[in-house]
């Protein structure tokens, strides 16, 4: 488990994360959610002990990350896959962090296997490409086969095979009782891997919410009505958003299909249209973070 209890990081003047509290429990993919500079990567270096906060605390598995007598063996981590000496086969480095983590030579075979490394295990690092690095990364973190993981990104560079791999390995993790935590820009990826997901912009929390319960947040009904106007009025109340999206044409939020067409029918409005719709998770995210984008498009 990670528990982040009111986090503050400073750099200067500049807040990179502010009174930030958040739990990822075991058992389930946790995504972690946010626009570019929404402070993702600083909370992840924070996590692993790379940076101090300003206030707060963080703890994985209830210590500190540093106070674990074997860190590796606790939490594995991908954050860039691109620290590795370039001189080095990915045999050599992985044999390099197991022999002075106390890991078996055994364990290093059997992570080149799992992510797909056998043929080129013995080749330098520094020809690989960005997915074979990601794959290297990836065992990197799986190496002491640790209760927690904490990845950046890890589809990056990857083709749709090996996204397709990363999805079910992780999903597969998380079952067998791991606690699993996974950044990502990739909201269709993030959709069809994440249990649960953590939204932060600006440095602040935004949402904390299982993937049903996120999706649900931005789910309308559609409503064709020739008398769209006075429906309107007499939909629109506390709880409940009503646009006009088009000529006769209402986004209804905060009300079912079934109550918009009960009140229709009570004011003898015929109804053209009413269609449920559930926003995907880049609509949903898109809403959530709206105004926590650092850069903007000229409108």
């Amino acid at each position: 488990m990670i528990e982040v209890n009111g986090v503050t990081k400073r750099y200067g003047e500049r807040v990179a994360v502010d009174d930030l509290s958040f739990t990822v429990r075991p058992g389930a993919v946790t995504g972690f959610l946010g626009p570019n500079g929404a402070g993702k990567s600083t909370t992840m270096r924070m996590i692993l002990g790379l940076d101090r906060p300003t206030s707060g605390d963080v703890l994985v598995n209830g210590k500190h990350y540093a106070e674990h007598a074997a860190p590796l063996r606790e939490v594995g981590a991908l954050l860039e896959a691109k620290a590795v000496h370039t001189g080095r086969s990915a045999y050599h480095h992985l044999l390099a962090m197991a022999l002075t983590h106390g890991i078996p030579r055994r364990r290093v075979e059997e992570v080149i296997d799992l992510v797909g490394l056998r043929e080129v295990a013995r080749k330098r690092v520094g020809g690989f490409s960005l997915g074979m690095g990601q794959r290297l990364g990836v065992a990197a973190a799986l190496l002491g086969d640790p209760a927690t993981l904490i990845l950046d990104e890890p589809v990056n560079g990857l083709d749709p095979e090996g996204v397709r791999w990363i999805r079910n390995l992780l999903r597969s993790l998380a079952a067998e009782g791991r606690t699993v935590f996974v950044s990502s820009h990739l909201m269709s990826e993030m959709a069809l891997t994440a249990d649960h997901l953590i939204v932060i912009g600006r440095g602040k929390l935004i949402a904390s919410a299982s993937m049903s319960e996120f999706t649900a947040m931005g789910k309308s009904v559609r409503v064709r009505a020739r008398g769209a106007g006075r429906l309107r009025e007499l939909l629109v109340g506390p709880g409940v958003t009503v646009d006009a999206v088009e000529p006769d044409v209402l986004q209804v939020h905060g009300l079912e299909s079934s109550e918009i067409g009960q009140v229709a029918c009570r004011h003898s409005i015929a109804l053209d249209e009413l269609t449920p719709v559930t926003a995907s998770l880049e609509d949903a995210f898109m809403d959530m973070t709206r105004d926590a984008v650092e850069y903007r498009e000229a409108s």
